[in-house]
């Protein structure tokens, strides 16, 4: 499955080739039409398999773990936290999903800086945006941040909409990263390198 803003930007490099095609040459429309098949390998949407057990807390986007950070307090959790960082490459699929199932209860759009989305310091400088889910049994808060190549952070969601755990909630445009807070009484899964796969791969397990 191709994401529908994928069918925009292949089309558009698509009509390019076209257009160099027939005034130009053919090989001069070899990379527009490049382009056009790398827009539908980077808006793809493949079907994940869905944990359901309520414990488990799911990845919300594909990538590599850049880091796991322990923080006293974050303002929609409001307890000591586990942060997990996620970087995204140009190669990874760059959809999200929700990590557990609820409401979103808050939401935050910030607008920043477009640094390369591995520095340790985009979190808080480059543009973002924020959601947190709340459901019965806990809050956690995840944040797509822009990088220097993603120039448009896109939300499907708004408050008090309800998601079930790996629904699709927004997308990053072309490399960046994603974090998810979760309270300190979930046991972490993953580690620092670890790839993961978003609405598959277990972040971490609510302690019983």
């Amino acid at each position: 499955m191709i994401i529908r803003e994928g069918y925009y930007f292949a089309g558009t490099f698509a009509l390019i080739a076209i257009i160099v095609n027939y005034f130009i040459n053919a090989y001069a429309a070899i990379l527009p039409c490049v382009l056009a098949i790398y827009c539908l390998y980077f808006f793809r949407n493949p079907k994940r398999n869905i944990p359901a057990d309520e414990n488990l807390i799911v990845s919300p986007a594909d990538g590599t773990v850049q880091d796991i950070v322990h923080i006293d307090n974050d303002d929609f959790v409001h307890s000591p936290c586990y942060k997990v960082i996620i970087f995204l490459s140009v190669f990874d699929v760059h959809v999200n999903r929700a990590p557990i199932a609820g409401v979103i209860k808050t939401q935050k759009y910030v607008c920043g800086r477009f640094r390369p989305a591995y520095k340790d310091s985009v979190g808080f400088e480059n543009e973002r945006h924020l959601i947190g889910i709340e459901n019965s049994r806990l809050r956690v808060t995840v944040t797509q941040i822009a990088g220097i190549l993603a120039r448009r952070i896109v939300s499907w969601v708004t408050l008090d909409d309800k998601l079930a755990k790996g629904d699709l909630y927004g997308l990053i445009r072309f490399g960046s990263c994603t974090e998810i807070v979760v309270p300190d009484s979930v046991d972490i899964m993953v580690h620092k390198g670890q790839k993961v796969r978003g609405g598959e791969t277990i972040i971490g397990k609510i302690r019983q």
